[in-house]
């Protein structure tokens, strides 16, 4: 008899607990579990894909140099095809196009989402990306790594039957956006923070919940599979000297100078290539593009190929700080016809690597040890980013926890802000508020859509 009464007390706390409320809940935070589950996956999937391919590129151009002028323009013609040819919305970084679909999300453009992120760009982009970086193109996965989670969440809520509870479509987008890049860098308050800095229009309370658990998950998965890693490790960052922080100013406003010149160069190349209408044309500019980066590799320095990973890796982990005076031109070179090519491709490790060599460089000048070279390498690949994307909080955390330095925190937050007070000199909007205003412009010439594009998508 105690035994009934017991389990029928039992009973009882477990009806109480478990209301339609808490049913709803449950299974409106599904998709994004869902979600975040199948990104990490693929994350880490792309992430190894890419990295194999990076050290093939570099492993053909050490056995044999010459190779890259047939390597570089088959892979860069290649990559710029698959996306002429399957899918043009998967050029490019992928953030723009997140950006865009979020603007979209609304019944009536929901066919236009679905352009923006879709699954045959999932496949475009990965294989684009992948070419390229085989080439030698300075690239990065990460920005590829957002439209894909952001596509991912997506193509999981229209999966979704009829009689499922309501989900919103616009923070599936951008909780898939934010769990792409956290599972991209292994940085979930990074993913976090962008999404509030940078795809978040409508405020957090509204999708906190649903935002902090697909990171989790997402960041979890690829923790599983590749443990957990740090994307570059733990510099030496001890016994700093107290007048640093001029020279964090300095690199600092140098770096986001060059990232938003960089940004304004790479949008007028890509105004002028939209002017040229023949296909023949637009090859030509990217063979000339493969050309002179399997030259300079050649005859000049192999550092204008790759991510820029190693760059980073190696300054901030040997003795030796060298970076000659030329490579942050070298590399901003890079990067301007890798993301000019029109195949896919990110802009986010590029841009860490060119300020990490700009911080190399205002250290080697003024003779810094080792632990003050340090903070000014991480102080520029903040910089850099942030005068990309006006993002300097997002910058300041990924770089935080790439290499898990909390007691620098503050010279990466002053290099964020003075880096997005200088950048606003050159252009009040960001890189990616240029390139969303494209695909948004781009997506409302379609002919099914007689209105006029609003105001507010205009350049």
């Amino acid at each position: 008899m105690g035994k009934i009464v017991k389990i029928n007390w039992f009973r009882r706390i477990v009806e109480k607990i478990y209301t339609d409320k808490v049913r709803l809940n449950i299974l409106q935070a599904l998709p994004f579990w869902i979600g975040a589950l199948i990104t990490g996956l693929i994350a880490v999937l792309y992430a190894k894909l890419f990295s194999l391919a990076e050290t093939f590129s570099m492993s053909v151009f050490q056995s044999a140099g010459w190779l890259f002028f047939i390597v570089t323009p088959f892979c860069f013609v290649s990559a710029w095809w698959i996306v002429k040819r399957f899918d043009e919305n998967a050029a490019g970084s992928g953030i723009p196009q997140v950006m865009a679909a979020i603007e979209l999300a609304n019944p009536r453009y929901n066919y236009l989402v679905d352009k923006l992120l879709s699954v045959k760009a999932v496949f475009v982009k990965i294989l684009s990306t992948l070419l390229m970086i085989t080439g030698g193109a300075a690239i990065g996965r990460e920005g590829p790594t957002v439209q894909i989670a952001a596509s991912i969440f997506r193509k999981v809520n229209q999966l979704l039957p009829a009689s499922w509870p309501k989900v919103s479509k616009k923070n599936m987008i951008m909780t898939g956006a934010a769990a792409g890049l956290a599972a991209a860098f292994n940085t979930p308050l990074g993913g976090i923070v962008f999404a509030v800095e940078e795809l978040a229009k409508t405020h957090i309370s509204y999708f906190k919940t649903a935002l902090f658990t697909a990171v989790i998950i997402a960041g979890l998965t690829a923790q599983g599979i590749l443990g957990p890693y740090l994307y570059l490790g733990y510099p030496e960052v001890s016994n700093t000297s107290g007048y640093l922080v001029f020279f964090v100013i300095i690199v600092a406003c140098v770096s986001g100078l060059g990232g938003s010149l960089m940004s304004v160069a790479i949008l007028r190349l890509l105004a002028w290539k939209r002017r040229i209408k023949l296909k023949q044309a637009q090859l030509l500019y990217v063979l000339a593009c493969a050309f002179a980066v399997a030259f300079i590799a050649c005859f000049f320095t192999p550092g204008i190929l790759g991510s820029g990973k190693s760059e980073m890796s190696g300054l901030l982990f040997t003795a030796n700080k060298h970076a000659e005076w030329y490579m942050p031109f070298v590399r901003i070179f890079g990067c301007i016809t890798a993301f000019t090519s029109g195949a896919a491709g990110g802009v986010f490790a590029p841009s860490l690597g060119i300020g990490a060599t700009i911080g190399a460089l205002v250290a080697e000048l003024f003779h810094f040890t080792a632990a003050n070279a340090n903070i000014l390498i991480l102080s520029g690949m903040v910089a850099f980013l942030t005068g990309v994307t006006r993002s300097p909080f997002t910058s300041a955390i990924l770089v935080l926890e790439m290499t898990d330095r909390h007691s620098v925190v503050f010279y990466l937050m002053l290099a964020g802000l003075a880096a997005g007070l200088i950048a606003n000199l050159i252009d009040r909007h960001s890189f990616y508020d240029h390139l969303k205003v494209i695909y948004l412009n781009k997506a409302y010439q379609d002919e099914t859509v007689k209105n006029k594009p609003p105001e507010e998508f205009t350049e």
